[in-house]
């Protein structure tokens, strides 16, 4: 019998040369991409004009019920209605000027809701507790906007004080939503975006 060759292997007997690994899809590896809010900001704005309306409508309760800086009693010691009017800024801020504040203030609030409003449609739509800030800052800057170019001056009228001994300065719905926009954006910026990023491809 004519001898085989003691290297030759039976076809059961080879080597497999396939990887042990399998090769990945394409894409399948990827991190889900962050998506820009386009269109969807308009429910952004419904917050927006939400704040808006229920900061002109107090207002003008306010305007029309309260007398010049004569407290009404809410909760004693804490809380009055007060109605006062800011010519300026953030606290009175330049109130005592000649008046140039006034359209200083009403375009920085102008140059401000503009942004907002771009930049709204660019936040990404998964950033919801973001859109909510920005949205509660956009509405409360058109609030007292719409004040300082219809009668020059910002209406206040919530009175946080204790008793004679100390008291915040007056303020009102448009400030509210401000100051809780902007702890809400510093909130999102410290503890979500990164977590976001990390998730999603930019």
């Amino acid at each position: 019998m004519p001898k085989t060759s003691g290297n030759t292997q039976s076809s059961s007997d080879a080597v497999d040369t396939k990887p042990a690994y399998a090769t990945a899809t394409p894409g399948l590896s990827k991190r889900p991409r962050l998506i820009a809010n386009g269109p969807r900001a308009l429910m952004w704005y419904l917050l927006s004009l939400l704040v808006i309306g229920l900061d002109q409508w107090t207002k003008w309760i306010a305007n029309t019920k309260l007398n010049f800086h004569e407290p009404v009693p809410v909760i004693e010691p804490i809380l009055n209605w007060t109605l006062a009017y800011n010519y300026g800024a953030a606290f009175s801020f330049l109130a005592d000027q000649g008046g140039w504040q006034k359209w200083f203030f009403a375009g920085l609030s102008l140059a401000m809701s503009v942004f907002l409003v771009v930049y709204l449609t660019r936040a990404p739509r998964q950033a919801k507790l973001l859109n909510v800030g920005l949205a509660l800052i956009l509405g409360g800057a058109i609030g007292n906007l719409i004040d300082r170019v219809r009668i020059g001056k910002v209406i206040d009228f919530i009175h946080v004080h204790y008793a004679d001994v100390w008291h915040y300065p007056i303020f009102n719905i448009a400030d509210i939503a401000i100051c809780v926009g902007v702890a809400i954006v510093v909130i999102d910026m410290l503890f979500l975006e990164g977590k976001r990023n990390a998730k999603y491809q930019a």
